[in-house]
């Protein structure tokens, strides 16, 4: 199965290259990306799971109607974005459930950060998705991390998709930067060992990045973004489809795996 899954924030990256940006166009951008990615989703017919802190979800109740009334997933990218306390796993549990009437089992740390297996059970997640099991300098390094799915503290954990072998990962920046073609490849190889592929992006990439004065994005976070990225996600679900590689949330991957 394909996992497509995208992490609904609060747009605060540029906080991390000097930059303001006030929490209102933060929640605008977000809620742009999130459209376009809703409008290329709904042309192919497919379904992904929506990762979304409950701040953003909070303050973006038509773009959340719009994800559950679609048929795709929500699950928790905790409370905040930039904010995290082990009572939030529970709180952004709570709200995102009561926001949209759906049982919320999965979890993803901001920026894949590490989290305590136990908390996220005790708060009563299903899952967990918050390993890139690769090295990225100055992130981390998981290269002794399981690559493929595993149970820990009884807790699913499923991790990023990263390639066979060399595990070089099929993250959204080597989305925006490798040729398709090679990006492609990989994917492709990944799955047919695998047989699932976990891909993560973000909605604000959907958005026009390219403004220096503004954003000060480093040009591999620029690159192939914006409309660029539409045209790339656009492709790539055509190339899935092609291959006859069924699409789902998370939870209808976890209902095959049991």
């Amino acid at each position: 199965m394909v996992l497509l899954s995208f992490d609904i924030e609060e747009f605060d990256m540029p906080f991390e290259y000097d930059r303001d940006i006030s929490f209102e166009e933060q929640i605008a951008i977000s809620i742009k990306g999130t459209n376009i990615i809703l409008d290329v989703l709904e042309k192919h017919q497919v379904k992904a799971t929506f990762f979304s802190t409950a701040t953003f979800a909070i303050n973006a109740p038509k773009v959340i109607e719009r994800i559950v009334a679609s048929g795709h997933e929500i699950a928790s990218h905790n409370y905040f974005h930039t904010d995290f306390k082990i009572q939030h796993l529970k709180e952004s549990k709570d709200k995102l459930e009561e926001l949209t009437g759906t049982e919320v089992i999965g979890f993803r740390m901001p920026r894949m950060y590490p989290v305590d297996e136990k908390e996220v059970e005790k708060a009563g997640y299903v899952y967990n998705s918050s390993i890139n099991p690769t090295y990225l300098p100055g992130r981390y390094n998981n290269f002794n991390k399981p690559r493929t799915y595993f149970y820990q503290d009884n807790v699913l954990q499923v991790p990023a998709s990263v390639s066979p072998v060399f595990r070089f990962p099929l993250f959204w920046l080597s989305f925006h930067n490798l040729p398709m073609w090679i990006y492609k490849v990989l994917a492709h190889w990944t799955y047919r060992k695998d047989n699932y592929l976990n891909i993560y992006l973000h909605p604000w990439e959907f958005t026009d990045l390219n403004q220096p004065e503004k954003f000060n994005f480093p040009g591999y976070v620029v690159k192939n973004s914006g409309q660029s990225l539409v045209d790339r996600l656009d492709d790539f679900i055509l190339f899935l489809k092609l291959k006859k590689y069924p699409f789902g949330t998370f939870k209808q991957f976890i209902a095959t795996i049991k």
